[in-house]
């Protein structure tokens, strides 16, 4: 962490001073640049491409477990936290609430005509049926 912000402010401050202030040996930063990348960074970074890629796909939507699953398809052989990882990495997220609201369209509903008129006072059972509306679920009761 040391090493990656003295190599981000070299261009401003020499390399010497920024060592002495954040106690780094000089010797220690200048190996640090010239070393290798490990194979495992290598990897991360084509991994990420890949990522990218089928995130561009598909418009900016896909979270990390479609493009794990995408990735799977592909034939890439990764963990999906380490896709979680690597997408949070390159600040790649899901878009959440991309569809529009639907909106109720056709003709309203066709209210049924008042045939008892409050009278529910019946001679025989099965004669007249109500239902009670307060609820989302209708329940049906008998008049008898």
């Amino acid at each position: 962490m040391r090493y990656a912000f003295i190599k981000a402010q070299g261009g401003d401050f020499p390399v010497r001073h920024l060592c002495q202030w954040l106690e780094v040996h000089p010797g220690g930063y200048y190996a640090w640049c010239n070393k290798p990348r490990s194979a495992r960074f290598r990897a991360n970074e084509r991994l990420t491409g890949l990522i990218k890629q089928f995130w561009l796909e598909s418009g900016g939507v896909y979270g990390y477990r479609k493009i794990y699953s995408d990735l799977r398809a592909h034939g890439e052989g990764c963990s999906r936290n380490r896709v979680h990882r690597l997408m949070r990495a390159a600040g790649l997220r899901a878009h959440v609430g991309y569809r529009r609201p639907r909106h109720r369209s056709g003709q309203p509903s066709v209210v049924a005509p008042n045939r008892l008129q409050r009278a529910f006072d019946v001679d025989m059972p099965n004669e007249a049926w109500v239902t009670d509306i307060t609820y989302r679920a209708p329940i049906l009761r008998r008049c008898h």
